[in-house]
């Protein structure tokens, strides 16, 4: 299993996983845990390991499809628990198709930090964008 030293090293490998859509590198970065919630855009509560991980599978499904630019990131860290609070820019061939608020939670355990809530939804009034950089995320 990888360690993320980081909660910033867990959201880059989240959103990794969901450009490669690479299901396996998914399950890595989640929490193996009864707490996990996940609410996808216009989407309903998932809660617990099973459900959110069905979602990714099915999501996943169809293979790479988005790229992502993240922009006004904000994470706040106490203790154990990490939240970051961004904007997901959305890609399909290179040009921007949506723009997500979204909310992820990392909790560190012993085996590092891993994700423990993932909520997104259309952002209502995106700001300027601008063109995502060569190599995605990273």
């Amino acid at each position: 299993m990888r360690l993320f030293e980081s909660s910033e090293q867990a959201e880059a490998a989240f959103y990794d996983a969901f450009e490669r859509a690479d299901m396996d590198a998914m399950r890595e970065v989640w929490a193996d845990e009864r707490g996990v919630c996940c609410v996808h855009p216009g989407g309903e509560r998932l809660d617990g390991v099973a459900a959110v991980m069905d979602s990714w599978a099915s999501i996943l499904a169809d293979g790479p499809m988005l790229r992502f630019r993240i922009t006004h990131r904000q994470v706040r860290v106490s203790g154990d628990l990490a939240v970051h609070v961004l904007r997901e820019n959305l890609y399909v061939d290179g040009a921007l198709r949506g723009v997500a608020l979204a909310t992820n939670a990392y909790r560190r355990g012993e085996s590092g930090w891993r994700m423990i809530l993932h909520h997104a939804a259309p952002d209502p009034n995106p700001p300027g964008i601008e063109p995502p950089a060569p190599g995605g995320v990273h």
